[in-house]
C-alpha cells in the first residue's frame, strides 16, 4: 500500500508541475523485511510448522505483524 501511494504521490506531483522544472524521479519500491526480520516463532512460544511440506497457506500471527510494522527500513 505505501509503494502504491508513493506512486500516487509522483503521479499527483507529475501532472502539477511546472513546464520548466525537470520531472520528479519516479519512486522505488520500500524494501520489505527478510525472513530473519523480527523474533522467530520459536523464540515467541509459538508452535513451528514447516507448511511447505504440508501444503498449507495461514496468516500472520499478531507478533509476526508487529515484527514487520516495527522492523526498520
Amino acid at each position: 500500500m505505501v509503494d502504491q501511494l508513493a506512486v500516487a504521490n509522483w503521479m499527483f506531483a507529475t501532472v502539477n508541475r511546472d513546464e520548466d522544472t525537470d520531472p520528479a524521479p519516479y519512486p522505488e519500491p520500500l524494501p520489505r523485511p527478510d525472513g530473519g526480520a523480527g523474533p522467530s516463532p520459536a523464540a515467541t512460544g509459538e508452535p513451528v510448522a514447516d507448511l511447505a511440506a504440508t501444503g498449507e497457506e495461514r496468516s500472520a500471527s499478531p507478533a509476526e505483524i508487529v515484527a514487520f510494522l516495527s522492523s526498520p527500513g
